[in-house]
């Protein structure tokens, strides 16, 4: 911690010289590390504080003066008081040191497939999209649709959207993986349960200076739209696929009207991808990367089921379950992904030397 003391009295130096404010590019990174280390710092120093002042009262206590039952009972009392206020400081200042993902204030890309089960995989995985929608509209961020592949039952194949919103990636990050349901589909005559499941993966937003991408190592095809039928099929091939040579990744888009658009879409696909292959690398951690987050399909990798029949959602990872499961699928994640959130905070302090 002395040493964030130090980098922020070093920021704050370097902010008020004149040649930092000639370069607004690096005033601006400054600024914005001086303003996320400040919180830190002033609990810090107000812990610090506060351990002098229970030092103080611990050296009365030694004092010729403590001889006294009655000024001794209360020095006493007064040390309680000074060490409990230091403990919740600490607890405070704990909690302001706990490792941030540097991603969590990103817009993210969402990426939902069907998975084992069919159309009734396909039709559970167009409930997600639903549910991630109704979420975004909640918490009044703004979701876009970018590639979507229906089934001629109305179900998905593939969505695509952004989720443009301060913080999204902070939450929604924990939905990357298996999705497993339980229920009756509407498809099944006979009344039995299907199990099913969909796969989410969920992409920070890569900014252009972040990954960029050189034109030479892209292949860019065009193609007629496709899809379920009817006169909404495009009868123009403004539909976009790009393959990174060096990568092997494709992404295609075909739901806006022109080319230009769906090339700009496909790009911005593209760079949260490779941003997310880029994080794999540098982390190596089991849901970071596109195809760790998502991985088979197999029912055995759930990270979450929703059984209709039981009326219940249960988050595996933490062994949370939650009743009320219409709520849920119509957007209200969030008691379990506060739930999520606490248990990596919980985690991460575990972790945390002080």
């Amino acid at each position: 911690m002395a040493v964030v003391s130090r980098r922020f009295e070093e920021l704050a130096h370097r902010l008020n010289q004149p040649e930092t404010a000639a370069d607004p590019a690096l005033f601006r990174r400054l600024m914005q590390e001086y303003h996320e280390a400040e919180p830190a710092v002033a609990a810090y120093r107000e812990w610090q504080t506060a351990l002098d002042h229970l030092a103080q009262a611990q050296a009365l206590l030694d004092s010729e003066d403590a001889r006294e039952p009655d000024f001794k009972q209360m020095i006493q009392q007064e040390i309680c008081e000074k060490a409990q206020q230091a403990a919740k400081l600490e607890n405070s200042l704990k909690l302001l040191l706990v490792p941030r993902d540097e991603y969590d204030n990103r817009s993210v890309i969402m990426e939902i497939r069907s998975g084992v089960g069919g159309e009734e995989a396909a039709l559970f995985a167009h409930s997600l999209l639903r549910m991630y929608t109704m979420y975004a509209q909640n918490r009044r961020w703004q979701l876009e649709l970018l590639s979507l592949s229906e089934t001629e039952l109305g179900g998905v194949r593939e969505a695509v959207v952004s989720v443009d919103g301060q913080g999204a990636y902070s939450r929604l990050k924990f939905e990357s993986g298996v999705h497993r349901v339980q229920r009756v589909p509407d498809t099944e005559t006979q009344g039995r349960i299907h199990t099913s499941t969909a796969t989410v993966a969920v992409l920070p937003q890569a900014e252009e200076v972040e990954v960029q991408l050189d034109m030479k190592d892209l292949r860019i095809d065009t193609f007629r739209s496709s899809g379920a039928g009817g006169q909404h099929i495009n009868k123009t091939s403004s539909a976009i696929r790009v393959t990174h040579l060096p990568t092997g990744m494709v992404v295609e888009c075909q739901n806006e009207r022109s080319q230009f658009q769906n090339k700009d879409k496909a790009l911005e696909i593209l760079r949260s991808r490779l941003l997310a292959h880029k994080k794999a690398q540098q982390q190596d951690e089991i849901n970071a990367g596109r195809q760790a987050q998502v991985g088979t399909g197999d029912r055995s990798e759930k990270i979450r089921t929703y059984n209709f029949p039981q009326d219940r959602c249960t988050d595996h990872r933490i062994g949370l379950t939650v009743h009320n499961l219409d709520k849920v699928m119509d957007g209200g994640l969030d008691e379990v992904l506060d739930a999520l959130v606490l248990h990596e905070q919980a985690e991460k302090l575990g972790k945390l030397a002080f």
